[in-house]
């Protein structure tokens, strides 16, 4: 089967949520300039009749199949169905699993979604989830100490979002803005004792993201909110603060916030290992 460069359609398997075999798919296609899959996206496939479904569909546009069914008779259902169309179906985790059995010593499992079992992990996600809304933009300052990371910086330098990363990691992540000296909460996050980290970013990048936020939620806001010296001093304050308390900065111009959240991550495990 030959595609083009351009678009093509690509069918997405689980039988769980389908988050890994979405992730696996975006970080591959990251890697193919003007590629442009159109996907189809079936999750929770865990019956011979849902598997039909898709087959049907795979049928009527006929594509790259990737998948991550741990049922061996869906399995075989469905990669042969994909031999006879002449369509390639890739199993994304079977190589990983392949390897961990050999290594551990242990046969593999069969049970769809496990990695979303109700167990101690899971309830720790929510629970660290709820904490970041609770504590999104500065709220609830007098109980900020049961925070693990407290993110300070000046507005639209994607605070929010990486707090919510961090909660699907299980970190309890408050997030600070920073307006100016005075109206920053110094003394509250002082008394907090968690791992502070300044966001930090160029003052161009930072005006186009305000720019385009103004236009696309018709907000009205202050002049200095997009005024370049403004910003350019705006930035400049933060970043004496970050410097003068001695808390880690991470600039967040060119990263993605799966990028930023590791840096976090890893910054708040050496900080638990050295205490």
């Amino acid at each position: 089967m030959h595609m083009t460069r351009g678009s093509f359609h690509l069918h997405l398997i689980s039988d769980s949520t389908g988050e890994t075999v979405s992730a696996v798919a975006r970080a591959a296609m990251a890697q193919f300039e003007g590629a442009q899959p159109i996907e189809h996206n079936w999750v929770l496939v865990r019956t011979r009749r849902q598997i039909d479904k898709v087959l049907d569909a795979i049928r009527d546009h006929p594509g790259v199949v990737l998948y991550t069914l741990v049922e061996p008779e869906l399995r075989a259902v469905l990669e042969e169905r994909c031999r006879e169309l002449s369509l390639p179906c890739v199993a994304v985790l079977d190589r990983v699993m392949e390897v961990l059995s050999a290594t551990l010593g242990a046969e593999i499992g069969h049970s769809p979604g496990r990695q979303h079992a109700l167990d101690e992990d899971y309830y720790r996600r929510i629970e660290a989830m709820q904490f970041v809304l609770d504590h999104d933009d500065g709220q609830a300052l007098d109980e900020i100490e049961r925070a693990d990371v407290i993110l300070v910086g000046v507005s639209r330098t994607s605070k929010t979002p990486t707090c919510i990363y961090l909660a699907n990691r299980g970190i309890k992540a408050a997030n600070v803005p920073f307006v100016s000296h005075d109206s920053f909460p110094e003394a509250e996050i002082a008394r907090a004792g968690p791992l502070v980290v300044g966001l930090t970013t160029n003052a161009e990048r930072l005006l186009q993201i305000r720019h385009s936020r103004m236009e696309a939620m018709r907000e009205d806001r202050p002049s200095d909110y997009v005024d370049p010296d403004a910003v350019r001093a705006e930035i400049a304050q933060a970043r004496r603060l970050f410097a003068r308390k001695g808390w880690p900065v991470i600039d967040v111009s060119r990263r993605s916030i799966e990028e930023t959240s590791a840096a976090i991550l890893e910054l708040f495990r050496n900080r638990r290992e050295a205490g």
